[in-house]
């Protein structure tokens, strides 16, 4: 399962024009609608692509079967399904293949700091006697906090508490 950051505005514009199901029939050969912002399809060697809106975000989960590489029209289709699974990305993210990336990088980012700020804490609070319990209760929630929104896949937001669980104990 992939995640991709879809540029602000563009899940609305994607919904006028019929929604997620509409946009991956201009790409994929088989796609069935599960809901206004989710489809199931599939495409040549893409045997099963499942993708979905999620909280500003894609999330796609597709399964993929190796072409056979001596047979050159095999590659051939494999190589134009690739093509069409790379544009259909450019189209419902609003980003390219670089600016995903970039934004991956920078969604993981985030994650590691919301996980570094947890160790952090927990190391600064069993070094430290001085703590009241007050202040080590409400790290401990905070530590709580971030932990279920790293599960919930909302970085941003567990990044955001990290930092507050940083001035917490500072």
């Amino acid at each position: 399962m992939e995640r991709f950051d879809v540029k602000r505005g563009l899940i609305k514009d994607i919904e006028k024009n019929g929604g997620l199901s509409e946009l991956a029939k201009k790409y994929f050969e088989k796609v069935e609608m599960v809901s206004e912002d989710a489809f199931h399809g599939s495409h040549g060697i893409m045997t099963s692509i499942d993708a979905r809106f999620e909280g500003g975000a894609l999330i796609v989960d597709v399964t993929n079967v190796p072409p056979n590489f001596d047979n050159p029209e095999e590659v051939k289709a494999a190589m134009d399904a690739r093509k069409r699974w790379t544009n259909f990305l450019d189209e419902s993210t609003g980003y390219n293949a670089k600016q995903r990336g970039d934004k991956a990088k920078e969604w993981a980012k985030k994650a590691s700091k919301a996980k570094s700020a947890i160790s952090a804490a927990n190391h600064f609070m069993s070094m430290s006697d001085s703590l009241s319990t007050e202040v080590v209760t409400k790290a401990n929630e905070l530590i709580s906090e971030i932990e279920m929104l790293l599960e919930s896949n909302e970085n941003t937001k567990a990044a955001s508490r990290g930092e507050k669980l940083n001035k917490l104990l500072n």
